[in-house]
């Protein structure tokens, strides 16, 4: 359940006990009036009902300039909900706004995002290198490359191009950051880049996009649901680190020909996650709820899904050709 504030004119008070009705809110307040006319509501309602609620006072909160909508979470509520409430509550989505504030968090670059980054490359190469599974699964688990692209996919899908811009930052210093130490590693020790996690690393074929497309799926289903505890396994299976450090350490080691089958795994990974990501978004009613973003939001879906449909499409023309092309290169 979240606690809403809402800030409206007094006019609109009629309006406010519709959309409380509605949402089958509990303990709605007014409070007095204050000079300019703006009112505080108050009411009580549960996840389920959430997002419904924010859409019907958002579309009633356009022209009131001075107008807001404050969610506050509650530690406890007595007396308690019925068990048919609470296991209603359990399955409920979270919400729009809940899953924004928590993908901006990971769209940020901070000095926790570098030096995660920065350890969880460290440990990555290390493993890769002594061919040591255990070590490459606790790189994935920590590195935080995973969050940009689902709040990439995320402001896509509700025209948020600020969010988008600073996803898109965050991406590239941390593909940046995973190519490059692996690269300067190599370049310095160079020796011993073939074992087999190394080699796995960069062999790509058609089962490799069913996994990027079921991580990317499952990653923003977990979002989407409020289902946090099963984003470490998403993390491993998403993959993002290891094909990143591997064609850092074969571009640092002059291997071109595993460099480009590293490479073209990365993009496949990245492309059919943030592929996936969009569909479930859209599925899960995940769009602006004002008319403006809305087209802001179509165009960007559009370009979006379509930019990683060519890539993907590109991606099977080189599988496909993928002895000839090689053969005519090396």
């Amino acid at each position: 359940m979240k606690y809403l504030e809402i800030v409206l004119n007094e006019s609109s008070n009629e309006i406010i006990k519709q959309i409380a009705k509605n949402v089958k809110a509990k303990d709605l307040r007014f409070y007095p009036v204050d000079k300019d006319g703006m009112q505080i509501s108050r009411m009580i309602v549960t996840d389920h009902y959430l997002q419904k609620a924010i859409n019907s006072f958002s579309h009633i909160m356009g022209d009131q300039v001075t107008s807001k909508i404050i969610i506050l979470p509650i530690e406890a509520y007595l007396p308690k909900n019925s068990e048919k409430e609470e296991k209603k509550e359990e399955k409920a989505n979270a919400s729009k706004e809940a899953i924004y504030n928590e993908l901006k968090k990971n769209s940020n670059i901070n000095s926790n995002f570098i030096l995660l980054l920065v350890f969880s490359t460290i440990v990555a190469t290390i493993g890769l290198i002594h061919n040591n599974l255990a070590i490459i699964i606790g790189a994935m688990v920590i590195a935080p490359l995973l969050g940009p692209n689902m709040a990439f996919s995320f402001a896509a899908s509700i025209g948020d191009g600020k969010l988008m811009y600073s996803s898109i930052k965050t991406i590239l210093l941390g593909f940046f950051i995973a190519i490059m130490l692996p690269l300067i590693f190599a370049l310095f020790f160079g020796q011993n880049l073939d074992t087999y996690e190394l080699v796995s690393k960069t062999e790509v074929s058609y089962d490799s996009f069913i996994l990027a497309l079921a991580s990317g799926a499952a990653a923003s289903l977990s979002i989407t649901a409020g289902l946090s505890s099963i984003l470490v396994g998403v993390m491993v299976s998403a993959a993002l680190l290891p094909p990143a450090a591997v064609l850092g350490l074969m571009i640092g080691s002059g291997n071109s020909e595993l460099a480009i089958g590293a490479g073209i795994l990365l993009l496949i990974n990245i492309t059919s996650i943030n592929l996936a990501s969009k569909v479930i978004f859209l599925i899960k009613g995940i769009r602006p709820t004002l008319w403006d973003k809305k087209e802001i939001a179509k165009k960007s879906m559009t370009i979006y899904i379509l930019s990683w449909l060519i890539i993907l499409i590109i991606i099977f023309i080189y599988i496909y050709y993928k002895p000839s092309f090689l053969k005519s290169i090396f």
